[in-house]
């Protein structure tokens, strides 16, 4: 078939990095898919020319507002993946949540990260039970084996041999949700009293009014770097040479970045929220944090307990390995595409 595919492609943001890969399993499951920015559309009545132009049969939207609300009402059937905002912070807006409702009404499947997740959306949407799978993300890491340490840290403005550095690193793109500001006061009075440890902070200006408080708020604090996105390679390098991965977000759908910092054997530090604790079971896979306090007191912890970093990585590999398989997603999105053959329901 003939597949549109309308997800938010913001370059180095998970979004973007989950709709690549789930291109890849459709088009290798003989399909041609179509995958095209969901900003770069205003309205369903803007998708309508592409979907003649492109000879489209049926599509997919990852994100149920953003994406799913083009699809509407063009009588070419189509499936939904959540992405996290959606049902953390969309749903609650009134009007936003009985736009979702109308999408899932139309959609012949949606696909939820989580059993959490899925429960959320069943109970919002009473009407969408039965159509919503759950399919957990599947994880590759590709570290660039000519990824520079040293390198990469002078030009973050950390001037300090790698030998003697603690770096926690947190990877997101600079959005509130995300809360990257959360932990930089508690991190620099940690610096102040022990000047090995930085907090590096990697990833794309999403919001631009957001992004100057978040450069101003790091000029101010020390201990903390802010450095422009990587590439995914050059990403999972240098995840693999820091002490841990942070996750400090305010709500999550299921974050790629912890995922790929366990496949890379890296430990975890994640903020208790719902979509980091379906993930990581504290003091098994990472350890979960409530509050800027309980962040040091867990990382000084680590760095003085060798046998609970092992543990936690080794743990972590092998969760990732039974629970977020690449070739299992390609085989689910394989099938959940065959709905959408014909013009009517089964």
């Amino acid at each position: 078939m003939r597949l549109l595919f309308l997800a938010v492609l913001r370059r180095h943001t998970g979004n973007a990095v989950t709709a690549q890969r789930v291109r890849d399993h459709l088009e290798a499951a003989g399909h041609v898919c179509v995958l095209r920015d969901a900003f770069d559309f205003e309205s369903p009545a803007d998708v309508a020319d592409l979907i003649m132009a492109e000879n489209v049969e049926a599509a997919l939207a990852l994100h149920l507002y953003r994406g799913g609300r083009l699809l509407q009402g063009h009588r070419v059937p189509f499936g939904i993946i959540f992405g996290g905002t959606d049902l953390n912070e969309d749903a609650n807006q009134e009007e936003k949540s009985r736009v979702m409702g109308r999408v899932l009404e139309e959609a012949r499947f949606a696909v939820a990260f989580t059993e959490p997740m899925k429960e959320m959306a069943q109970r919002q949407w009473p009407h969408a039970k039965g159509k919503i799978y759950v399919q957990s993300q599947g994880i590759t890491t590709t570290p660039n084996a000519a990824f520079n340490w040293s390198t990469f840290l002078q030009r973050a403005d950390i001037n300090r041999s790698a030998d003697d550095l603690h770096v926690f690193l947190l990877i997101c793109g600079l959005r509130r949700v995300k809360d990257p500001l959360y932990l930089v006061d508690a991190f620099s009075e940690w610096h102040r009293e022990d000047p090995s440890v930085f907090f590096l902070i990697v990833g794309p200006e999403v919001d631009p009014v957001f992004t100057q408080e978040v450069k101003a708020a790091v000029q101010r604090a020390p201990g903390v770097r802010l450095t422009r996105e990587l590439p995914q390679d050059e990403l999972h390098a240098a995840a693999r040479n820091c002490c841990a991965v942070v996750n400090s977000s305010v709500s999550e759908g299921m974050s790629a970045a912890i995922l790929e910092a366990m496949d890379l054997e890296v430990p975890v530090l994640a903020r208790n929220i719902p979509g980091n604790a379906a993930m990581v079971k504290h003091g098994v896979t990472g350890l979960l944090f409530s509050d800027p306090q309980e962040f040091v007191r867990l990382a000084k912890r680590l760095i003085r307990d060798p046998a609970l970093e092992r543990e936690l990585v080794a743990n972590g590999k092998e969760y990732v390995r039974l629970s977020h398989s690449w070739q299992v997603e390609r085989d689910v999105y394989r099938d959940l595409i065959g709905k959408l053959k014909g013009g009517s329901e089964d």
